[in-house]
């Protein structure tokens, strides 16, 4: 059992990374892999006493975000990038800036095809996205997919299933990510004098952003390149990860 101490702990620690303010329940469990169930009629009836326990006050219901609002920032991520986000970047943004809004927000356009037409008529009404207008006419002058096709479509937008992994070679741990579970570790035990044993893998659809997570996580312990010293809480954290 997770113990009222621990969750107290990392409750602090994710409050303190993500600017002094307190997840919500669904991100802490995403951050921590502490679900609902390791708590609830445990520990505490709420996640308000949870916080209350922490330090914090307990979380305000947000409101949903306005339509303006979500097209701007994704008017903005696609000016950043050059081209309109798919599902994945919108996802890595999401970890680094938690102002911008989750997928599910968008996916509330119902298609992307619908989220483009909304976000071509907010930009021509602002000058500065005059470059995400031209972005949004060439999607929309694309032949729309049968429904057939669609489901194909966006699994080309989608990153392939891959994988980031922990591995141990004396002290010292690697994480890195591969798009073949073994393969990866298996080229680097045979260029190490020391055994390599693996310690855990996290499957994902997108290795590169779950990699930067783990690496900033642990940034302070960062020896050499991806080579990490970890102790047994750090290990254990990364283990409880199935799939992120």
């Amino acid at each position: 059992m997770i113990t009222k101490t621990h969750i107290i702990q990392e409750i602090k620690r994710t409050a303190e990374a993500n600017g002094g303010k307190p997840l919500g329940t669904q991100r802490f469990a995403s951050e921590t892999g502490i679900k609902t169930s390791d708590w609830k009629g445990i520990h505490w009836i709420r996640w308000g006493d949870a916080l209350c326990e922490a330090g914090y006050k307990p979380n305000q219901l947000k409101r949903p975000a306005d339509i303006a609002t979500v097209l701007d920032k994704y008017a903005g991520l696609a000016q950043e990038l050059g081209h309109l986000p798919v599902d994945s970047e919108l996802k890595l943004k999401r970890r680094s800036d938690c102002m911008f809004p989750c997928e599910q927000v968008f996916m509330r356009f119902g298609s992307k095809f619908a989220l483009v037409e909304h976000l071509a008529q907010y930009c021509r009404s602002h000058a500065v996205y005059d470059d995400v207008v031209r972005l949004c006419e060439e999607y929309l002058s694309q032949p729309r997919h049968t429904s057939a096709n669609k489901s194909e479509c966006r699994k080309e937008e989608k990153e392939e299933i891959g994988f980031v992994y922990l591995i141990k070679s004396g002290r010292f741990y690697k994480i890195g990510r591969s798009n073949a579970a073994g393969r990866r570790e298996y080229e680097i035990a045979i260029q190490l004098p020391e055994e390599v044993k693996k310690i855990h893998v996290i499957k994902t659809d997108d290795p590169s952003g779950i990699e930067e997570y783990w690496h900033k996580r642990f940034e302070a312990k960062r020896k050499k390149g991806e080579w990490f010293e970890l102790n047994t809480t750090d290990v254990a954290a990364f283990k409880r990860r199935k799939f992120m």
